[in-house]
């Protein structure tokens, strides 16, 4: 075991006048299984590029291991390649059966490694980077979001093996996977950074109460404050008023004044300024102690949403549906669900058998976009003049400025900047192309246009990939509070625990 030591971490993107990271300080050891905790933007892939030397920063890196990073770049003339012959170039050090150990603990057949790798699932690539990663010696592990694009299944897979595994730091924004594998959490906060010991639920916890605390401690000053700043005020206008008094006087009025009198109302002014003086001091004093109380708060914003109300109770009848593409496999059959008014459907199953494909389905029915040549069997039903609120879990497209997408889609640019500030979009961030977004960053511009399309039906494909926890909650709330209808595909079993109505398995 040996430490990780990062002194005053400065860094920021060359031609930005913003520091990603600012004065970050923080000791980790190497045998820690490590989840990093922070909203989308803050740094934690930087950290990662920057512990792994890719860029020049300020401030100090101290360690004596030697970091690796999942997931290995694959461009695309890698895909013809075996997974055996990636791997040599990934980790030359390694031997294939140091990888097919590691293959036999992460549950793959040893076949995958010497198939082209296009033709595996993103879960079996995602496992047999895993697997090739950890078939190093005497490494620190930087893995960053493991579990994007897969389904239940595999991630149940990934989870268990981690879990078996030390010595890594894990970004991930699934909370069943951080308080199942993590034993340490390094958190990047609004304004500060710091390591704790237990998994995210725990740390969690003692968040809400150390915020809980803070927002007490903030009232109880704000009062103090108050109080002391009347006084300043009462005390400043008596010592005013007597200094007013000290020349000039009406003898008839004040037949008790005299000249010699001057210099006992300016020793009394003189005590009442001081007393002033001392009050501004406690202020100071006080908000002092204030300051800071309230700068690592994340605050959850309540967003807003205006669902339509559909004529019919019935939005989409499926009876022993059967879907294939022409020319192509079965995807399924016999598949049957209803969604109703008030439903919040979750489509669930492993990659690849078919849960985007009712979405296309769907719209294929009502002729409006994703037309897909696909042959629909059975009972269908999707009635006209449903209006629905999508959202891809492609963000490709995403590209320009903000400005343009809003013109584009036809929405309002002052809500969706409000609602993107209520996601924690920076304001810097605004005046970037979306290219240049963050893959989180991006989701938030999908979920925010979907939130502003009043619709009856909300479907939403695998919409919390690469978003942070602290939104993810928000959106969870959003959801509950206002009711939607809504057809959803997503594994992240939290919040299909939370939102579910009904999880249709495939």
């Amino acid at each position: 075991m040996s430490q990780i030591r990062v002194s005053n971490l400065t860094f920021a993107y060359e031609g930005s006048p913003y520091d990603v990271l600012k004065n970050v300080s923080f000791n980790i050891d190497t045998d820690w299984k490590l989840g990093l905790i922070g909203r989308n933007g803050k740094g934690k892939t930087t950290l990662c590029n920057l512990l792994l030397g890719k860029y020049s920063y300020q401030g100090s890196i101290i360690s004596s291991v030697h970091f690796d990073y999942f997931p290995f770049k694959v461009n695309e003339t890698d895909l013809e390649k075996t997974a055996d012959e990636l791997i040599s170039i990934w980790k030359p050090q390694v031997e294939s059966w140091q990888v097919l150990i590691q293959m036999n603990e992460i549950k793959m057949d040893p076949e995958c490694l010497y198939r082209p790798f296009k033709t595996l699932s993103h879960g079996e690539r995602t496992r047999v980077m895993l697997a090739a990663l950890f078939a190093g010696e005497n490494e620190f592990l930087l893995i960053d979001e493991p579990t994007n694009h897969l389904d239940i299944k595999a991630r149940k897979i990934v989870k268990e093996y981690l879990a078996k595994k030390k010595g890594f730091i894990l970004i991930s924004h699934d909370r069943d996977l951080l308080d199942a594998v993590c034993d340490h959490v390094l958190v990047f906060n609004k304004a500060t950074v710091e390591v704790q010991t237990g998994d995210f639920s725990s740390w969690w916890d003692n968040k809400q109460k150390k915020d809980a605390f803070s927002t007490a401690e903030n009232e109880k000053h704000l009062k103090e404050i108050g109080k002391l700043r009347e006084s300043i005020k009462r005390s400043r206008n008596w010592a005013d008023k007597n200094e007013n008094t000290k020349i000039g006087f009406d003898p008839v009025k004040e037949h008790d004044r005299c000249i010699s009198t001057r210099a006992v109302i300016g020793a009394k002014t003189k005590k009442m300024q001081s007393r002033v003086q001392s009050y501004e001091k406690r202020v100071d004093r006080e908000i002092e102690e204030k300051e800071g109380l309230l700068q690592d708060i994340e605050k959850v914003v309540d967003l807003k949403l205006n669902p339509l109300v559909f004529h019919k109770e019935t939005l989409i009848e499926a009876r022993d549906l059967k879907l294939s593409y022409e020319g192509g496999k079965e995807l399924f059959d016999g598949l049957n669900f209803k969604v109703k008014r008030g439903d919040r459907i979750i489509l669930s199953g492993e990659n690849g058998c078919g849960k985007s494909s009712v979405i296309k389905a769907i719209f294929q029915v009502l002729n409006e976009k994703n037309k897909a040549s696909l042959i629909i069997d059975g009972r269908f039903l999707v009635p006209s003049g449903l209006i629905i609120s999508y959202i891809n879990q492609d963000t490709s497209g995403l590209k320009g400025k903000l400005h343009d997408f809003c013109i584009e889609r036809n929405i309002d640019k002052s809500l969706l900047l409000a609602i993107l500030r209520q996601l924690d979009f920076e304001r810097e961030q605004f005046d970037k192309n979306m290219e240049d977004f963050s893959e989180g960053q991006k989701k938030k511009v999908l979920i925010a246009s979907s939130l502003l399309t009043p619709a009856h039906l909300y479907i939403w494909d695998e919409p919390l990939n690469y978003i942070d926890v602290f939104s993810r909650m928000q959106i969870e709330k959003l959801i509950l509070q206002y009711k939607p209808t809504m057809l959803l595909v997503e594994h992240d079993v939290r919040f299909q625990e939370k939102i579910a109505t009904e999880v249709v398995r495939l």
